[in-house]
């Protein structure tokens, strides 16, 4: 689907929202597929109307990860908080008319959630989140597609998608030789998982490598 349908899309969500009922956009997809550019484009172009509100501010912290055991395999879905993100929706949809709402984001450079980063204010019409597990039906990860007024699932040839991803994390200060290893273990597994969930999204979209813009922070 062409870019312009795409944001035509968004903003008819954006126009069905009423007062007191906002409308969620979740756009998902395997690590690496375009899924946090395309959200940043969506609400860029939207132009004070909506808000992107990324799933990756629920990462656990490193201390926790590490408290559990799950340093090595971050990003899976046992090393975020679900139920807090599912929390949040819930408070995006029905915004009150006399505050803000808060949200945490992700800080590549430290590799760490940072709570209270995102002021999503009670007039905009929509949310936008993006991250790889909206549509995973398994524990409290089952709340959140009930959640969404949509969701979107991003594609991208594989090895494509796998170069990028290589060069994100090396662009973050991970050597090559791990950030090779880091996506053929972790990242992959992660997308094995996302991939099976892709039946459930509402638009699926796949993006030739020339059509995809680089993964976020490349």
């Amino acid at each position: 689907m062409h870019p312009r349908h795409l944001l035509s899309r968004a903003r008819r969500l954006a126009d069905s929202a009423t007062p007191g009922r906002r409308r969620l956009l979740g756009i998902t997809g395997p690590p690496g597929a375009g899924k946090s550019t395309l959200a940043a484009h969506l609400v860029a172009e939207l132009a004070g109307r909506a808000a992107l509100v990324p799933m990756d501010g629920f990462h656990l912290a490193g201390a926790e990860l590490s408290r559990l055991g799950r340093t090595d395999r971050k990003g899976a879905p046992d090393t975020f908080d679900p139920a807090g993100y599912a929390a949040l929706l819930a408070r995006l949809r029905t915004p009150e008319p006399d505050g803000a709402v808060y949200a945490p984001a992700f800080d590549r450079r430290i590799e760490e959630p940072v709570a209270g980063s995102i002021a999503v204010a009670p007039h905009l019409p929509l949310v936008v989140t993006e991250g790889n597990y909206l549509l995973l039906d398994a524990g409290p990860w089952a709340r959140v597609r009930a959640l969404l007024d949509e969701v979107w699932y991003v594609d991208l040839d594989t090895p494509e998608r796998l170069r990028r991803l290589i060069d994100r994390h090396e662009h973050f200060g991970r050597p090559r030789a791990d950030a090779e290893r880091f996506v053929h273990t972790s990242d992959e597994a992660n997308a094995r998982v996302v991939a099976a969930t892709r039946d459930r999204a509402d638009l699926v979209l796949t993006f030739t490598p020339d059509e995809a813009p680089p993964p976020t922070g490349c």
